[in-house]
């Protein structure tokens, strides 16, 4: 009834799967970042200054990125390798006259696999949402050395409670931000009560700190002007300073804070929920590998049906893919609710792929 009966056999069938996803994921890198750098290398030299060290800056912000998207494709063409040898050389044979049902032999590679989704997750959230950010505000700069940052959002519409903020243009962050031509909608149980409009805003004790003021009182019909003037509200000021979120900028455990934010501001967060559910649904994606290249294992070998059951391996694999890029698409236009659009993809294949093996193995 123990998981790995043979610990000895455990460890050779991880041991190939682990070393041939590593030798897979090196060789794509290789060949993807040399294409890559060759179409990029002369925007780089172009500009003043840059020299080969920016070109290995560049590879190294570059390279996170395409580690995270190429290494499910890794681990699903690591199964299908490891598998098939396994399966050329009759030691899945040997493995099935030693007492090894279908499940214990794939059990080794899915514990691998779910070590790999594990370091995926941890290196996705805190090294590529650095590098993307990086490498994003050097591109839009035309690969320029980057000036210090400065937040600027033009037109941002907030939400506290029943009042509606609108900001022409908001800089800065934190107690820092300013707004400028404000206009917000004082409204009390969905009732309009008053228009206030100044020129100048700053967060303040209890809420904002108005100046250029007039106020518009509904009831009365009449324009108070006014120097100065201290608003109580709920608004806060990152729900102005979060107003364009990148899902890709941001580890999940800071979105998640900012998608509150932005519900409580009144915004659509159906694309960031959809997004930060990806977030674990896509490192674990790696799990379902060689639950759905287990096809290419088993079977005689001298049947001559090895390279078509490989074959079925990998058009389960880049199956789902595309279904996985597709629901999340969906989920982006507001088709189907974010976490659908994260997870029908894996339980639809993980389904598939017990389906497949049970019904063929065990």
């Amino acid at each position: 009834m123990t998981l790995f009966p043979s610990n000895t056999i455990a460890w050779y069938t991880a041991r190939m799967f682990l070393v041939r996803t590593a030798a897979f994921l090196i060789g794509l890198i290789i060949i993807l970042e040399s294409l890559d750098l060759l179409g990029e290398s002369g925007k780089i030299l172009a500009v003043a200054g840059n020299s080969e060290g920016d070109l290995w800056t560049y590879v190294s912000l570059r390279v996170p990125q395409l580690i995270q998207l190429f290494l499910p494709f890794s681990v699903l063409l690591a199964t299908l390798v490891t598998l098939a040898t396994l399966n050329q050389n009759s030691e899945v044979v040997i493995f099935k006259a030693a007492g090894l049902s279908a499940h214990r032999i794939l059990s080794p590679l899915i514990i691998a696999a779910l070590g790999i989704a594990i370091a995926n997750f941890v290196f996705n959230e805190r090294v590529v949402t650095r590098a993307t950010h990086t490498l994003r505000a050097w591109q839009d700069n035309d690969y320029q050395k980057i000036p210090p940052e400065k937040l600027s959002v033009t037109e941002s519409w907030v939400r506290g409670d029943d009042d509606l903020f609108h900001a022409e243009q908001v800089t800065g962050a934190g107690a820092a931000t300013r707004l400028q031509d404000v206009t917000i909608y004082d409204r009390v149980d969905n009732r309009l009560v008053r228009v206030v409009m100044a020129k100048g805003a700053r967060p303040g004790g209890h809420g904002w700190l108005l100046s250029g003021v007039r106020v518009f009182d509904v009831a009365r019909g009449t324009v108070t002007a006014l120097a100065d003037l201290d608003l109580t509200s709920a608004v806060v000021p990152r729900q102005f300073t979060t107003a364009g979120i990148t899902p890709a900028f941001v580890p999940l455990w800071h979105l998640w804070p900012q998608i509150a934010e932005q519900r409580a501001a009144g915004k659509s967060v159906g694309t960031l929920e959809a997004a930060a559910w990806h977030k674990l649904s896509g490192p674990l994606s790696t799990v379902l590998m060689p639950l759905l290249g287990a096809v290419a294992a088993f079977g005689l070998a001298r049947s001559g049906r090895l390279f078509v059951r490989a074959v079925i391996g990998m058009f389960l694999g880049f199956a789902f893919f595309v279904a996985d890029n597709f629901m999340l698409a969906m989920g982006n236009f507001g088709t189907v609710p974010p976490l659908m659009a994260a997870w029908a993809p894996f339980l639809l294949f993980l389904l598939i792929g017990e389906a497949v093996l049970i019904r063929t193995e065990e």
